[in-house]
């Protein structure tokens, strides 16, 4: 994959990927929401503003996140997202979901070939 490539996101991917990287780490700020998702993918898969912010006003629209003004690590102003309760057990049922397709997705491919 060159340095150019961009990698498409599932709505549903991103929500997960959210989702995790809060329970993970506890209460973050957007930016360091996408620079961990950037850092754990080995920077395959980037977010810009566009892309995640959507994703977290969509996740606390339906209360999986909640969030709150603190002060960031160079002292601006930020919003911090947190994971609710409703959203650590949507994390568990989404998790389930995507590796259930995972798997069914690996089985269509490998079978794929034979036919």
């Amino acid at each position: 994959m060159t340095s150019n490539a961009r990698t498409e996101i599932l709505q549903g991917t991103l929500d997960l990927l959210v989702l995790k990287t809060l329970d993970a780490l506890g209460p973050l700020h957007g930016f360091g929401i996408a620079r961990r998702i950037e850092q754990v993918s080995g920077a395959a898969l980037q977010l810009n503003q566009g892309t995640l912010y959507p994703a977290l006003v969509r996740l606390a629209q339906r209360g999986w996140i909640s969030s709150s003004w603190g002060v960031s690590a160079n002292n601006r102003r930020a919003r911090f997202y947190s994971l609710t309760k409703t959203g650590r057990k949507q994390l568990a049922v989404e998790t389930q979901s995507w590796e259930r397709m995972a798997s069914v997705i690996a089985r269509l491919l490998q079978g794929a070939g034979e036919a």
